[in-house]
């Protein structure tokens, strides 16, 4: 943490995986909101620690797939098994949620 000042960011000596947040941090901040009364926040701070294991590329590709009308319910479904096989069970339900309500509201590709 010494290591990220303002001098070093603005030298371009720090990269994105100096400031990527850890999953533990973001699992101890999903407690924090869960005993403070906030269960929907503590979902997006797991969803978020599950996140942060996968490549930048892939979770831009993520929130691409998940734009109304860029994906068919088949490449929805190819991605939440991805993430199942990836280790994001939140994520992938996430994703599953979604492709359900596209196709209600006729959203899909």
């Amino acid at each position: 943490m010494s290591e990220i000042t303002v001098e070093n960011a603005v030298d371009g000596k720090l990269g994105l995986g100096d400031l990527r947040m850890d999953p533990a941090a973001l699992a101890h901040q999903a407690a924090v909101a869960e005993q403070g009364g906030n269960p929907q926040l503590a979902e997006n701070f797991l969803r978020a620690a599950e996140l942060a294991t996968i490549d930048d590329e892939d979770v831009m590709g993520l929130y691409e797939a998940l734009r109304p009308h860029r994906s068919t319910a088949e490449e929805l479904e190819q991605l939440r098994t991805s993430l199942i096989d990836r280790g994001a069970p939140r994520c992938a339900a996430l994703v599953e949620q979604a492709a359900a309500a596209y196709a209600r509201r006729g959203l899909l590709r």
